[in-house]
């Protein structure tokens, strides 16, 4: 189908077609963002004279489509084209969308299943519907290929040879080496876009406190300690990252077996000889820890699952503490009881509380005003915008239906702009089920017996309910019998709703 004939039956029924515009650039030395940029200006305006409505903008910035890396939005906007989000794409070039074979032969077969149109700012409008449409895709996506390929061997040769001379190749600064030479260079923050002086490094020197962290992590892995341990030890003597963030354990788990602690070049992840920088530990330090931090026996178990329903999510309400409960048995107690992780005492007997609480959502959801506790659909989008979108095109099929039989147009035609309508109701339907597996109240609000349906699900979907609609902060109980006569004190559970 033409792209005329597609927008005269996307409009049939008066309303504006959605679009999103994908804009990529493969290298920006200055981190200003600048050439995608000018790619999203240029499509604005070209959507903007075509009456279509911008959905969405992805933006795959410093990412190349040939190196065969994650381009994390990419991908997000073919998930969002199968769910039905728009139904046409515009992007600066067809270069931005594809250097690969592969990756065009899966968006030619998304097109087609979802009746979704290309548009271009520089290559004009691309009809992947026709096979001349798709044979002129192919032969534009084969050279850029080709250019591709011959620029990533110079940049692969110039590569290898820096590994080989022990050179730094760039990128986020290692932990452990970089000291300040006094000199600065000119580089564009990212934030502002203005230009800025920066420190010029030396990647051959290490800095004197992370070279001496790596090297305490290095020896108290091989004295038997383990990766927590460092992680609360560089915690605690306030070393970051070299992006300014707390190191996790995973980080440090890294960092504990990378070649470069030990002077060792690497390329491709393959070691290629000595590096030109200063080592943190010895070759036989390192290949120890490796050795340790390697083995599959030391890979650590997940904790247990948990059982209760307040465990770990309520809070403890003494002033100034922070920690929240866990459920234990302590002393001769025969009853699971929450206690505050801090110590606090006062501990609650397990099963009242969680009943408690429960009953108190089940009530809250069992209100007729329960339904204004529903969150708008995920990533920004609005329910019932999406349910009018149904509507609108639930009466284009019956408008082609009217322009068939009064002869407007052919059975081809009617044919094909209703299978691209009901491919277009069926992504507009996938993305109204998304909203129910985003928040957690759908299929509790609006039901017949909440009760019920409360007790269908199964523990971990009643503690997300927990998290995202009820705080419980258990302050300290008053001692002796209550006045209903009973030993558990209520008036200490404070409950707040986040809704």
């Amino acid at each position: 189908m033409s792209p005329t004939l597609r927008s005269a039956i996307d409009t049939a029924a008066g309303g504006r077609q959605r679009a999103v515009i994908y804009c990529r650039i493969s290298q920006d030395r200055t981190g200003a963002n600048l050439g995608v940029d000018r790619q999203r200006l240029d499509c604005e305006a070209l959507a903007e004279r075509n009456g279509w409505d911008v959905v969405e903008v992805y933006v795959d910035n410093d990412v190349s489509a040939f190196s065969g890396k994650l381009r994390k939005d990419y991908r997000r906007m073919l998930a969002d084209l199968e769910l039905g989000t728009a139904t046409i794409v515009i992007a600066w070039h067809t270069d931005r969308l594809h250097r690969s074979p592969t990756e065009l032969e899966e968006y030619i077969d998304l097109s087609e299943r979802r009746g979704v149109s290309t548009h271009t700012c520089q290559a004009g409008s691309i009809d992947l519907s026709s096979p001349s449409g798709r044979m002129t895709a192919r032969i534009l996506g084969a050279v850029a290929r080709q250019e591709s390929e011959h620029k990533g061997h110079r940049v692969a040769a110039a590569r290898r040879q820096k590994a080989k001379a022990g050179q730094w190749s760039g990128g986020i600064r290692p932990f452990g080496w970089g000291v300040p030479t006094g000199e600065t260079m000119k580089k564009v923050d990212k934030a502002t876009g203005e230009e800025v002086d920066v420190p010029v490094l030396d990647m051959t020197k290490l800095v004197p406190e992370e070279g001496a962290a790596l090297e305490v992590g290095t020896d108290m892995i091989l004295s038997g300690g383990s990766v927590k341990g460092w992680v609360r030890w560089l915690a605690d003597k306030g070393l970051l990252s070299t992006v300014g963030k707390p190191i996790t354990h995973p980080a440090a788990r890294d960092m504990l077996l990378r070649p470069r602690n030990a002077g060792i070049a690497v390329y491709q992840g393959e070691e290629i000889g000595r590096g030109l920088w200063e080592p943190a530990v010895s070759e036989p330090k390192f290949r120890a820890v490796v050795a340790i931090l390697t083995n599959p026996g030391r890979v650590s178990t997940t904790g247990s699952e948990v059982k209760w329903f307040g465990s770990l999510i309520y809070r403890c309400g003494r002033p100034g503490c922070t920690a929240t409960a866990r459920c234990t048995k302590v002393g001769g107690s025969k009853q699971p009881s929450y206690r505050c992780q801090a110590n606090h005492g006062g501990g609650r007997n397990a099963e009242r509380l969680d009943a408690y609480v429960q009953d108190l959502i089940v009530e809250r959801l069992s209100k007729p005003d329960a339904v204004d506790l529903l969150q708008p659909a995920p990533d920004g989008v609005n329910v019932a915008e999406l349910q009018a979108e149904s509507e609108s095109i639930r009466r284009r099929l019956t408008d082609l239906a009217g322009m068939f039989g009064s002869g407007q147009i052919s059975m081809a035609q009617f044919t094909e702009g209703s299978d691209i309508a009901r491919a277009q109701l069926e992504g507009v339907t996938a993305q109204l089920a998304r909203a129910a597996v985003k928040d957690p109240l759908v299929g509790l609000v609006g039901v017949k017996d909440v009760r019920a349906a409360w007790e269908a699900c199964d523990l971990g979907r009643q503690r997300t309910v927990l998290r995202s609609l009820l705080d419980v902060i258990l302050h300290p109980p008053r001692q002796g019998r209550m006045p209903d006569g009973g030993y558990f004190d209520y008036d200490a559970i404070e409950t707040r709703w986040k809704r």
